[in-house]
């Protein structure tokens, strides 16, 4: 599928709400993280003190919805599919759109994403059969806590996607040079290890388990921010919405 990620802002912008895994292969894709600019600071470190997790792309100013490190041609208030506003108390509220939303001290923050990471897997005939299936796969709040920063803290969240046993090293040889993609596995095998109870029930995600003669393979993920901020009581923010990306155009490394 030959499109850019200023294709698919350019749908997101006329009212396309799908998922962006599969989709824009070879361009990197983010988290969209916007908070109150008397948390931005602590954002920044927190991204900065868990780089594989949260690996921070691109930080805005605050009031402006642009990213122009990203794209000259980019608003996060229009450029995604969806979104979730997040309020102390209320469940996730999902829109369509955030200018509505927007509040003058709102700072965004671009956060890099695992979906960058396919076009390279993809290019070594691995199979990624999230993909095969159009879903972006299970989501773990994980035993472990991320590296706290400033007023952030939380536990460490994980990505999990199965891959045949005998492609797992080349999977984590490959993904370790995609740094603005999580670069290397965290973990491989046994999700216990990371104090996961039923690999069958994430937290986010659709279930995806290994079948046989496949691995489990788990990866830091952006939504660790989320986890941060929910802990830390910041009272209003915004997000993505599960599985409906920022695509930026910037090229990820295909080895």
């Amino acid at each position: 599928m030959a499109e850019s990620g200023l294709d698919l802002r350019r749908a997101a912008r006329a009212g396309w709400d799908g998922l962006t895994v599969g989709r824009a292969r070879g361009f990197v894709q983010a988290n969209l993280v916007v908070v109150p600019v008397e948390w931005a600071s602590d954002f920044a470190a927190f991204c900065q003190a868990n780089p594989r997790s949260c690996p921070l792309l691109a930080a805005g100013e605050p009031g402006d919805p642009r990213l122009p490190d990203l794209d000259i041609d980019l608003d996060v208030t229009g450029d995604l599919p969806a979104y979730l506003v997040h309020e102390t108390g209320k469940a996730p509220r999902r829109v369509p759109f955030l200018g509505a939303e927007w509040r003058p001290d709102w700072t965004p923050f671009a956060v890099g994403c695992w979906f960058g990471a396919e076009a390279a897997l993809a290019a070594a005939g691995i199979r990624l059969r999230h993909v095969e299936l159009g879903i972006q796969g299970a989501l773990f709040r994980t035993g472990r806590e991320a590296v706290p920063a400033g007023r952030l803290h939380g536990p460490l969240v994980v990505s999990m996607r199965p891959f045949a046993e005998g492609d797992v090293a080349r999977v984590a040889a490959i993904t370790a040079r995609l740094p603005r993609s999580h670069s290397a596995p965290l973990h491989i095998g046994d999700p216990a290890a990371l104090g996961i109870a039923d690999p069958g029930c994430p937290d986010w995600g659709g279930p995806l388990l290994p079948e046989e003669g496949e691995s489990a393979v788990f990866w830091g993920c952006g939504l660790t921010a989320l986890a941060a901020l929910q802990a830390s009581g910041v009272p209003l923010f915004a997000t993505h919405a599960p599985g409906a990306m920022l695509v930026t155009n910037l090229p990820e490394n295909v080895p």
